[in-house]
């Protein structure tokens, strides 16, 4: 079955990198657009970031724009996001999510498989 495994999340001070990961299994992955979302508590799901199945196109929210950076390798089954420049404000739980086929939406209610989500606190 289909399965996201988010890993890479940590405590990281303001100004500070993390790269996050996100292992697919159990689908054709190249066939199919990711992206990644957080959740803050009180706040709810934010859509953050999105790349095409080939990885040619890249989307972000505006409050990630020029910090983050989504990749992915379609040989590793896994889609990535490094995040520079941290804010508190990036502190969240992030989610990585399949979309139903090649193309990309900012529309999370389309995602039909999602991970568990990885922590990530942006403190000093």
């Amino acid at each position: 079955q289909v399965q996201l495994v988010e890993s890479g999340g940590d405590l990281a001070q303001p100004g500070g990198s993390l790269r996050l990961s996100c292992a697919a299994s159990g689908f054709s992955f190249s066939s199919y657009a990711m992206s990644w979302a957080r959740h803050v508590p009180g706040k709810g799901l934010e859509w953050v970031s999105g790349i095409a199945s080939d990885g040619s196109d890249t989307y972000y929210a505006d409050s990630v724009k020029g910090r983050f950076t989504i990749s992915r390798d379609n040989a590793k089954n896994t889609v990535y996001l490094q995040m520079n420049s941290l804010k508190p404000e990036d502190t969240a739980l992030y989610y990585c999510a399949k979309a139903p086929g090649d193309s990309f939406s900012r529309s999370l209610n389309e995602y039909d498989h999602w991970g568990r989500g990885t922590q990530v606190t942006v403190s000093s």
